[in-house]
């Protein structure tokens, strides 16, 4: 199962948020630097209103969402890379992560600590981008080495990767990450194998007070972090109050909207939680076709880009390799529609084949030889 870990400084609210994503308590949530040390893993669902349209379309009772999981991963500080705060230990954790959730807090509140005395969002994403960044040039200096030794013996593959270690140094010394730096699809490949942290795909995560859930934009920190995401990294901010968030989740869930309706948020529907588990899970290229009928209504993960028989050998691997076809439409167009049977009607529910290339949101029927 693929895993986003939560990443950020000491106390931003990393496990105050990963408690609330994973509606749980496993980690601890103190106000003291490294209060978590091992990292504490969680499922979460993926919230998606598509399943509950189908249910009552279907006429089922039993609704199964998609799920992948998170990870809370102990705060990091400057010079984590040379180990300070057992920054190797928690850089290694990160190592182990398919993508990054980088928690910044964007409130003020004299009650908890900020292990650099003041708000700066800005400031603390160059000091964790910083600290990844360095570990990274570390890792490829030691692999240059290595390589180095078998180009002399003319060999391609290694001769092709240092090329791709001397562009990735000077990119990384200008403070990018190597996820954006851009490459061809073999490079890609040899890129994964170098197991950089900056490689991984990032969001962020502003954590704001109960005071600015409402109207985020009004939050100047939660404006520069967009700004920075968007020019310097080039990738998607959310914005929630983690502190919210582990409010509603021991409320009943009829009473959360009332609950944020208090706050001023009007659409109780979509929390900051369930829109960064949303972002996190695209975010780790992964996607939800659906089936339907009587016996459940259900979202199946797969990542972007798989085919119709790889989808279907989620359900069964045997299902994969006697595939033969799909009968397939699309959420959006049934929703259009009103009914499978206007779909049929309309040619709007196709039978697709093998290559076929399944889209999020497709409602899939498969037919095997089983």
């Amino acid at each position: 199962m693929l895993c986003a870990g939560i990443v950020g400084l000491p106390n931003v609210g990393k496990s105050t948020l990963f408690n609330a994503l994973t509606q749980s308590r496993k980690a601890m949530a103190a106000n003291y630097r490294f209060c978590t040390i091992e990292p504490n893993q969680g499922v979460v669902t993926v919230p998606d209103e598509r399943l509950d349209v189908l249910a009552k379309i279907s006429k089922t009772q039993k609704i199964i969402p998609s799920v992948f999981e998170f990870v809370d991963i102990a705060g990091l500080v400057k010079g984590a890379s040379q180990g300070e705060g057992l920054g190797n230990q928690f850089l290694g954790h990160i190592r182990e992560v398919d993508a990054i959730v980088q928690v910044v807090r964007c409130f003020e509140n004299s009650n908890i600590e900020h292990v650099m005395d003041t708000v700066d969002p800005i400031r603390d994403i160059e000091i964790i981008n910083t600290e990844l960044v360095l570990a990274d040039l570390d890792s490829i200096q030691k692999r240059r080495l290595k390589q180095q030794k078998i180009a002399k013996g003319g060999d391609k593959k290694a001769i092709a990767e240092l090329a791709l270690i001397d562009r990735l140094e000077v990119h990384l010394n200008d403070g990018r990450h190597a996820y954006s730096m851009e490459v061809t699809a073999e490079e890609t490949a040899v890129r994964k194998g170098l197991f950089l942290l900056t490689a991984k795909p990032t969001l962020f995560a502003c954590n704001v007070g109960e005071e600015d859930l409402a109207h985020p934009e009004n939050n100047p920190w939660v404006q520069k972090v967009k700004e920075y995401a968007a020019t310097h990294l080039g990738c998607g901010v959310v914005v929630v109050s983690a502190e919210i968030e582990s409010e509603l989740i021991t409320l009943p869930a009829e009473e959360r909207a009332e609950y944020l309706a208090g706050l001023g948020v009007e659409d109780g529907s979509k929390t900051g939680a369930a829109t960064l588990i949303k972002e996190a899970y695209t975010l780790l290229g992964l996607r939800s076709y659906l089936t339907t009928g009587e016996k459940e209504t259900r979202a199946w993960t797969i990542r972007a880009g798989d085919k119709a028989p790889v989808a279907a050998g989620v359900i069964h691997s045997d299902f994969e390799k006697s595939f033969i076809s799909a009968e397939t439409t699309a959420y959006d167009d049934l929703m259009a529609c009103g009914t499978f049977a206007r779909c049929r009607e309309l040619g709007k529910m196709r039978t697709e084949g093998k290559e076929y290339v399944v889209q999020d949101g497709d409602i899939m029927e498969f037919k095997t030889f089983l």
